[in-house]
């Protein structure tokens, strides 16, 4: 998959199906649109293409009310991919892009820069400053420069509307059963191994420091607490592990968002290497302890029951 970052006309591009928006998680229901954008566009024999935004829109506009990412970009990207998408362009979300007028941005970027042939999109997709454009607006469009425009209903399963709200909510009720089956796969969270304080050595539970790409690390996350959870990317098979995702409450008062993974039996030097950790089950919420003593306990406590589900479960 060819990822294109910035604001087309991009050199050699070719024709291409498109459809637009965030597809944070990548869930099952952006899944179906995605395969079949994928469809129309191998029946058409040019090339499927994904627009998404980087910040996202609201993060742009009303930082303090962007919803909770998912998934990072990189993750993001990684999902799109092995849905079959050819290609992605990832938008630098800014005042510029920001100020296009609808007819702009059908003429400057879809018709001229992307040579669209196909749109697939939701109903209720808005484009152009101040969201100005509409479904109906892009149809009509669509017949004065040539290109089709198909909507796609909400995916729904037992009437129950599969959604990046319906997962963000999952994952901060600690129900990693639910966003995985809303999700289609696993719930895991991908970064690069840095170095940390070392404080879980001193605690007997040397833990890897995984970064959150995107500023996530300033950012709420959408699941937070203690987890039984599996690290990939360290072996041929995934290592049964502890993980906390939060702020550190008893030891850190930064407010910065931390990822740190305690893998079992397992003593290696990995910095700088990129894995991934798959959140299984949720154990419980981050506390703040009077003291290290009783931080050590409890982490003990998390230890014991995550050993304790690698037992009995066979999860790899």
């Amino acid at each position: 998959m060819k990822v294109i970052r910035g604001i087309p006309p991009v050199a050699n591009w070719t024709p291409c199906a498109l459809t637009i928006g965030n597809f944070d998680g990548v869930h099952r229901g952006h899944q179906a649109l995605l395969k079949k954008l994928v469809q129309t566009a191998r029946e058409k024999n040019i090339s499927s293409c994904v627009m998404t935004f980087e910040p996202h829109p609201v993060e742009y506009f009303a930082p303090e009310k962007a919803p909770e990412r998912i998934l990072n970009l990189r993750d993001k990207l990684e999902a799109l991919a092995e849905v079959g998408i050819d290609q992605v362009l990832v938008i630098h979300f800014n005042q510029l892009f920001a100020n296009l007028s609808p007819d702009d941005f059908v003429k400057k970027i879809l018709v001229d820069g992307l040579k669209v042939q196909s749109i697939l999109i939701g109903d209720d997709f808005h484009y152009g400053s101040k969201r100005a454009g509409n479904f109906s607006n892009l149809v009509e469009a669509g017949l004065k420069y040539g290109f089709s425009v198909e909507s796609m209903a909400t995916f729904e399963e037992n009437q129950v509307r599969i959604s990046s709200s319906a997962i963000r909510k999952a994952l901060s009720q600690g129900d990693l059963t639910l966003a995985r089956q809303l999700l289609g796969r696993p719930y895991m969270l991908s970064g690069h191994v840095l170095h940390g304080q070392k404080l879980g050595r001193t605690l007997g539970f040397p833990t890897l420091n995984v970064s959150l790409a995107n500023r996530l690390h300033l950012r709420k996350p959408a699941a937070q607490g203690i987890f039984i959870a599996q690290v990939h990317g360290l072996s041929d098979n995934p290592l049964p592990a502890v993980a906390s995702l939060g702020q550190r409450p008893t030891v850190d008062d930064s407010g910065r968002y931390l990822l740190e993974v305690h893998v079992f039996n397992f003593n290696q030097s990995v910095y700088g290497k990129l894995v991934r950790i798959e959140l299984i089950e949720k154990i419980r919420d981050e506390e703040k302890y009077n003291d290290l003593e009783k931080l050590q306990n409890a982490i003990n406590q998390d230890a014991a029951l995550a050993r304790n589900y690698f037992e009995i479960n066979d999860h790899v």
